[in-house]
This record gives C-alpha cells, sequence and structure tokens, in this order.
C-alpha cells in the first residue's frame, strides 16, 4: 500500500507538469491542428501513467479520469472549446483541476441550474453518502456469506457494489476538489435508482461527467454530419444516428477502462451492452415521440421497469466480466487491504 501512494505522488506530479504545460504554452498556440499536433505527447502520457498502479481500482479510475475524460477533454481544448477554454481563461490550478478530474464548474453550464435542486443541504447530503458508506460496507461484509446466496442475489449485490464504489469515490474527488477550488460544481449522480427512464438514467442521472463530455464530442459532430449528408428533412434519424454513434463510443471507452482494470482481451460483452442500451433509448425516444405524451406509465412503475432493465442486462453482460476475472474477490482484498492500512 505504501508504494501506491508512492506510484500516486509520481503520477499526478507528472499530470500537474503535463497540464502546466497545456496552461501556459500549447494554450498560445493558435488553435486547430497545430494545437492538437503540441497536445500528442499529452494524449501518450495519459493513457500510459494508468498502468503505474498495481491496484485495479486506481488503474481503473485513474484511466477513467486521464485516458478517457481528461483527453477528450484536450480535444476538444484543442479546437478551442469545451470546459478549458473558457473567456477569460480561468486560472492554472482550476484549468489542472478540471481538465484532469470528472467535475465541471456550475458557471461553465449553458442552461440555467435550479438551486433548489441541485442544492440539498449540506446535512442531508452528509447523511445521503453516510448512508452509501454503510451500506457499501454491509454489501462487502455480505460476501463473507456468499455461498448461501442465490446467484441472482449476489448479482444483484454485485450492482450495488458498482453503484456505491463509483458514486462514493466520484462525490469524495469532487467535494475535495471544492474545498480547494472554493467554486460551486454541478453534481456527478442525481440519485440514478430513481430514473423514470433510460434517457433520464443516462442523460439526467447516471455519472453525469461523462455524458458531458461525449455530448460535444461525439454526439453533436455526428448529428451536424448526418444532418449535413441526409438533409433536414428528418430530425429524427440524425439524432437517433447520434445516440448509436455515441453509445458505440461509450463501449469502446468501457472495453479500454476493463483493459486498465485486468489486463485483459476483450470479449466485447460491454460494447454490446452499451450497444444494447443506446438502440433501448433511441427506441425509447421514437417511441415517447410517436405518442406524444398521450399514454405513458406510472412514474412508479416506470423506475421498476428500468431498474429491473439495468440490473438484468449489467447482471448478464457486464458482471460476468468481473466473476470471470475475480475482480470482486480481487476488490474485496483491496478494501481490506486499505482499512488496514488506514
Amino acid at each position: 500500500m505504501e508504494g501506491e501512494f508512492t506510484n500516486i505522488i509520481k503520477v499526478w506530479v507528472s499530470v500537474f507538469a503535463s497540464l502546466s504545460y497545456c496552461y501556459l504554452i500549447a494554450r498560445r498556440i493558435p488553435k486547430g491542428k497545430l494545437r492538437l499536433l503540441s497536445l500528442i505527447p499529452n494524449f501518450c502520457l495519459f493513457f500510459i501513467v494508468p498502468l503505474k498502479f498495481s491496484s485495479f481500482h486506481l488503474r481503473g479510475f485513474t484511466a477513467l479520469f486521464l485516458a478517457w475524460l481528461a483527453n477528450f477533454k484536450l480535444l476538444l481544448f484543442a479546437f478551442g472549446q469545451g470546459p478549458l477554454s473558457l473567456d477569460p481563461p480561468m486560472p492554472l490550478i482550476p484549468f489542472i483541476f478540471v481538465a484532469s478530474l470528472p467535475i465541471k464548474t456550475k458557471n461553465q453550464s449553458p442552461t440555467p441550474i435550479d438551486s433548489s435542486k441541485d442544492n440539498p443541504s449540506p446535512l442531508s447530503t452528509l447523511m445521503n453518502y453516510a448512508i452509501k458508506v454503510i451500506l457499501l460496507a454491509v454489501v462487502i461484509r455480505s460476501y463473507d456469506y456468499e455461498q448461501y446466496f442465490h446467484p441472482r442475489i449476489l448479482g444483484f449485490l454485485y450492482c450495488c457494489h458498482i453503484y456505491f464504489c463509483v458514486e462514493i469515490t466520484l462525490a469524495t474527488v469532487a467535494y475535495m476538489a471544492r474545498l480547494i477550488l472554493g467554486l460551486e460544481l454541478e453534481p456527478t449522480f442525481k440519485e440514478p435508482y430513481l430514473s423514470t427512464s433510460l434517457q433520464d438514467f443516462w442523460s439526467r442521472r447516471w455519472n453525469l461527467m461523462v455524458p458531458k463530455i461525449l455530448h460535444p464530442t461525439v454526439y453533436e459532430p455526428t448529428r451536424c454530419l448526418a444532418t449535413h449528408l441526409l438533409g433536414n428533412e428528418s430530425e429524427s434519424v440524425p439524432r437517433i444516428l447520434a445516440i448509436l454513434n455515441t453509445f458505440l463510443v461509450s463501449g469502446l471507452m468501457h472495453e479500454l477502462l476493463f483493459f486498465y482494470i485486468g489486463c485483459w482481451h476483450p470479449t466485447w460483452k460491454t460494447m454490446f451492452y452499451f450497444v444494447l442500451h443506446g438502440s433501448c433509448l433511441a427506441a425509447e425516444i421514437a417511441a415517447k415521440k410517436a405518442l406524444a405524451n398521450r399514454w405513458q406509465l406510472h412514474p412508479a412503475v416506470s423506475c421498476l421497469l428500468v431498474n429491473g432493465f439495468l440490473v438484468v442486462t449489467v447482471s448478464w453482460l457486464l458482471l460476468s466480466e468481473f466473476v470471470r476475472y475475480l475482480l470482486v474477490t480481487h476488490g474485496i482484498s483491496e478494501f481490506k487491504a486499505l482499512v488496514g492500512f488506514i
């Protein structure tokens, strides 16, 4: 564990130096192909540094932060777009934090934000995450008795494990960044288990920093290209193509994350999972447009259906990879090692 802390220091010192170069030098290069060429060393570095860690938790989250999100932000930055290309430019330290972490300051949002919904009281937020930490501990402890659980119950526990682990980690990172920067940040999760549709889940509730970066880098370019090629006669076809391509890219990036986590050859089940969800989301949007709000399910029923679909597809396509490579077992041992170190 001590060696991993040394690796953390080395990795983030290199990230700090790399992003300082982007801010002090690359930013002065005219946006476009020249700036993109100047950022190639940064792209390469961010693809390599996750492999520095032996812990698959650290490899996975570092790959999400740097190999995926940071590289996509730098791609937008190369063409004068995205959260790193504000006018006037943000100071150096916020630039580094926004570039390297899954955070977004609220003043970057082009749409008004309802403070009553996005700013719950500190006490309620604390209680919310305290409950989730306790539930994660209960889930991890329950693995000691997994031989007594039905496989479907065990699959449900794995889903809870992934959700609690990802949300608590990203919320902790965002909280620390907010303390250091002194800025209000947009939430990373909005209670995804309350989703009433796939569109609600993927666009408004689950790991919001990912759709916020996929929208300008994949969705909008695909939609504009499809509109240019197909004309303006049909708005729905370019939108559906953009959705499918966005989920395709997301599937590819998740395959890359799983390569970092387990260092195994892809089986493409993860890709199929996201293609399936993208297709279902496109069908859902088309159905909503066809029905035009003439008929809809009760929110409680739709919430149960969405969560059931998510649990079934995750158990079918994603958890089999975790079980196959014993990542759950390794993950529990890493949690216990961290607790022992603390």
